[in-house]
């Protein structure tokens, strides 16, 4: 419908001075910044509109336990939020202190400029405001126990590579985002060595496997010095010969389960052990 139809009778100048006059009375409603949502542990200011957000599901935060820092490890979720004009930071406060302590939350520290740090269980909240009261941010840690406890024996190993020529090495962990082997790591490690010891013709590919969070090239490096850190470890602490082992990062291009959830990307993020 033309807007002359929408006004008869308004036409020319007047018609385009009444359009401005209602798009500058009646602006048109804030969006949300595309493929951000609200958490469902807690709704968001009224009026408010979400400018940003993040979510790292390995990951960890420093979160506020009375006046001492905790480190929390865990799935990390940031959303930043523009309030509406004229919010002053004591709304904020006292709606946010009112729905999370409703919820079951505790509050575990209120800082002098109005931040707040709340948990219940295992999930963390920092709520971060704006002495303003124009914006606030929000962080939430669902804290993630360390789920690889098992790793495969040498027999499992060697089940695996000679009936699908490949096999899942459980056990090996690095820390967050790095190639840093972890000293838990040492048992799976052990294994492999026990492995490569009782077939001694054996050539193996170690590949590197990463989930589908963050850029493509990253978890292509990442899943490469991965892999690398895994046959160095072995040639140098443990003697396998390093003409026996190559390493390859295969990024997130072989899943093993869905990237949808923590725990299918959880499985995906693995080292394989490939026969030659």
């Amino acid at each position: 419908m033309s807007p002359s139809a929408l006004f008869p009778g308004v036409t020319g100048m007047y018609l385009r001075s009444l359009l401005i006059w209602i798009l500058l009375a009646f602006p048109l409603a804030a969006q949300d910044v595309q493929g951000c949502k609200d958490s469902p542990l807690i709704t968001r200011f009224p009026g408010s509109k979400i400018d940003g957000c993040s979510d790292k599901p390995d990951n960890a935060a420093d979160m506020k336990l009375g006046s001492k820092d905790k480190h929390v490890e865990g799935e990390v979720q940031t959303v930043d939020y523009s309030t509406p004009k004229g919010t002053t930071q004591a709304q904020l406060i006292r709606n946010i202190k009112t729905a999370l302590q409703s919820a079951g939350f505790a509050l575990d520290y209120q800082s002098s400029t109005g931040d707040l740090w709340f948990h219940k269980g295992g999930t963390w909240i920092a709520e971060l405001t704006r002495m303003s009261g124009e914006a606030y941010s929000q962080k939430i840690v669902i804290e993630t126990a360390l789920k690889q406890e098992m790793f495969a024996d040498a027999a499992a190993l060697s089940s695996g590579i000679n009936g699908s020529g490949h096999v899942v090495a459980t056990g090996i962990l690095f820390d967050t985002g790095k190639a840093d082997l972890k000293p838990e790591s040492a048992p799976a490690l052990q294994e492999i060595v026990k492995l490569m010891q009782q077939n001694p013709a054996l050539k193996i590919y170690v590949v590197g496997h990463t989930d589908n969070v963050g850029a493509l090239a990253s978890n292509v490096t990442l899943s490469e010095q991965r892999a690398a850190a895994v046959a160095h470890e072995l040639t140098t602490k443990y003697n396998v010969a390093a003409a026996r082992l190559q390493p390859f990062g295969n990024g997130p291009y072989a899943p093993i389960a869905s990237n949808d959830a923590e725990q299918g990307r959880a499985q995906n993020r693995r080292v394989e052990l490939v026969k030659q």
